[in-house]
């Protein structure tokens, strides 16, 4: 049987800090306790990027993106995922 976790109210963030810290949750918990969760709409993290590319090539890749109906952004990461798989 696991034991009951008292939390106590804290004063400060320092004070909550040292008690999580001293706090062994495994103790608390059994393996039953937890079921299986999905995140369906997580998104993998992503951060911006500058990129030079032809004239040329943006014209061709945002006609490419508009006939399938898809931003030319995505299409972009889609075609350098791609690259970068196939090359492993």
């Amino acid at each position: 049987m696991n034991k009951k976790l008292s939390i106590p109210t804290f004063k400060d963030e320092n004070i909550e800090r040292k008690f999580w810290g001293r706090v062994n949750l495994a103790e608390y918990f059994d393996e039953k306790d937890f079921g299986s969760v999905s995140f369906p709409n997580l998104k993998p993290s992503s951060r911006p990027i500058s990129l030079r590319m032809p004239e040329y090539l943006i014209v061709r890749l945002k006609e490419k993106a508009n006939e399938l109906n898809i931003p030319y952004q995505s299409l972009m990461k889609e075609y350098i995922a791609r690259g970068v798989l196939e090359k492993q």
